[in-house]
């Protein structure tokens, strides 16, 4: 649902989405626009109690000696999408600019902090 999700928003922004030929690729998507190419890697979350959604940089996956999990190589990534099913929003940033995890806050946080807090709607178009 999440992959579905950012190909519409992604196309309703002009971009032309080109689909990798294998489910090993590091990326789900790659994205062309004014003569540039992006690869894009989309996660489905929702949100935690606090109104937040919570974006590690790392995969999970089973195998035959069970669950492996390993960080992301955020070198082969060029933007992140993360599509909430609580808000029917994508959110866009490049892994980058952030170190092992991202909070995106899509609630106003109960104390009203703002200092510090990545405020979710700034992130809804592909940087």
């Amino acid at each position: 649902m999440g992959v579905l999700k950012a190909k519409l928003d992604l196309f309703e922004q002009g971009y032309l989405i080109l689909n990798p030929e294998t489910e090993h690729a590091p990326f789900d998507l790659v994205i062309y626009k004014d003569g540039i190419f992006k690869s894009v890697q989309v996660k489905y979350r929702s949100l935690n109690k606090r109104g937040a959604l919570e974006i590690p940089f790392r995969n999970s996956y089973c195998n035959t000696k069970g669950v492996v999990s390993k960080s992301v190589d955020k070198n082969v990534i060029d933007i992140y999408c993360i599509y909430c099913p609580d808000t029917d929003k994508c959110y866009y940033f490049n892994p980058l600019d952030f170190n092992k995890s991202l909070t995106l806050r899509v609630d106003t946080p109960r104390n009203n902090q703002s200092a510090k807090i990545n405020i979710a709607d700034d992130y809804r178009k592909v940087p």
